[in-house]
């Protein structure tokens, strides 16, 4: 009988991501050449694992057609130059693809069916935006199932400003314009270009690479955020300014049993505590991490009180802020994204769940008094994923040193 192991984030990469759409770094640039790249990108970074030891390679996409179609996972790999005996699936969970490639493995790890496995995902919005080509279920509407505007992301993130009137729209451009600030002072220090892989792009101006997040925009105002349209709803309060935008990007993780981790040499950056998804109405589909955070913490035994760093996906300022409302969290407080969030970098749907965990991975080097981290974001037709992480260089020492 398999032996139950404790599971270990080793290491995680990503591209650059770029803006969706013709005038995008990644406009000429395949959709499964970006996630094969980020996959070489971590094997070249971790040598010491042996390619024919990896036993899956789990890929996410929202839209699996043309270049994100064809079994992801298993077409990556042969890509990516893995031994022809390396398995590979893909998944869909639309805004947490890559979340669930990884939880997904990790139920594998710990059980004992696998000791090393890739998760990561990719999505290009450019190529393939959300829902194209998709057919739903008359019946959705027919039998009033979910409500027209569920499908429009903005929308609901709309209802979620309408249920909650203190989630104001200043308050959402507030949180917005610190998002870039954040994201734009943790690049002038450093902290995101270790884990990025640099592509090659091509334009009708010639071949190029891609070294940094294409969508920045640190000279972000209130005064420009409050003078920008509301696409959704005349007089709404969600902008171009205040959501994270149309992207293409991949990512990619190497995740293992820690007892494989130890016999091969390889670092151990997270481990896995517990992980939860819930499901919401569709139509406000931004409150979904509420109560996935409190089936992930209900099984860890924890509260949120012994989170320490908080990488919570920003599709939308509200849906971040009615997260942090809940759990009676400042909108400012310096556990929450501290180097900013998808508003600034990007949202790549299916790839962003391990972004997520890059960047608490990072931060859990730099504070060894923090235990516990929290990954977590909101999925389309409502629903929300989570996961928490330990940190292995936490030491009660420094977690005293800092009370």
């Amino acid at each position: 009988m398999a032996e139950r192991s404790e599971v270990v984030f080793v290491d995680g990469v990503r591209t650059p991501f770029g803006r969706a759409g013709e005038k995008g770094m990644y406009w000429q640039t395949r959709a499964d050449d970006l996630v094969v790249k980020a996959i070489i990108g971590l094997l070249e970074r971790n040598p010491n694992v042996p390619k024919e030891r990896i036993d899956d390679v789990a890929i996410a996409a929202t839209t699996q057609q043309g270049d994100q179609g064809l079994t992801l996972g298993r077409t990556a790999a042969i890509l990516a130059g893995l031994p022809k005996s390396v398995p590979g699936y893909a998944i869909d969970r639309m805004c947490a693809g890559a979340m669930t490639s990884v939880t997904t493995v990790s139920g594998a790890i710990g059980f004992g069916a696998y000791d090393l496995a890739i998760a990561g995902g990719v999505e290009h919005m450019g190529r393939h935006p959300m829902g194209f080509g998709a057919d739903p279920n008359p019946r959705f509407l027919a039998e009033r199932l979910v409500g027209e505007d569920a499908l429009v992301m903005g929308s609901t993130a709309e209802r979620i400003h309408d249920r909650f009137p203190q989630l104001t729209k200043e308050r959402a451009d507030r949180y917005a314009m610190r998002s870039q600030q954040k994201a734009a002072a943790a690049y002038d220090d450093g902290k995101i270009q270790p884990d990025l892989i640099p592509v090659a792009t091509r334009s009708e101006s010639g071949w190029g690479l891609a070294v940094r997040d294409e969508v920045l925009r640190p000279e972000t105002t209130m005064e420009g955020l409050a003078a920008l349209r509301t696409p959704f709803r005349p007089h709404g309060r969600i902008t171009a300014g205040n959501a994270a935008g149309l992207n293409d990007g991949a990512t990619a993780s190497l995740i293992a049993s820690e007892a494989t981790a130890k016999e091969l040499g390889l670092p151990v950056k997270m481990r896995l505590v517990s992980f939860a998804f819930a499901g919401v109405e569709p139509e406000i589909m931004g409150i979904g991490p509420v109560p996935s955070t409190e089936k992930a913490l209900r099984k860890a035994g924890l509260s949120i009180d012994d989170i320490g760093l908080f990488e919570l996906n920003e599709a939308f300022a509200v849906q971040v802020l009615s997260l942090l409302d809940h759990f009676g969290i400042d909108d400012d407080d310096p556990r929450v994204n501290p180097w900013g969030g998808a508003i600034a970098f990007g949202h790549p749907l299916a790839s962003s769940g391990v972004r997520l965990m890059i960047q608490l991975a990072r931060q859990f080097e730099e504070h060894p008094e923090v235990r516990y981290g929290l990954t977590a974001m909101c999925i389309g037709l409502g629903q929300g994923g989570s996961v928490i992480w330990e940190n292995p260089h936490w030491s009660k020492k420094a977690e005293r040193k800092a009370r």
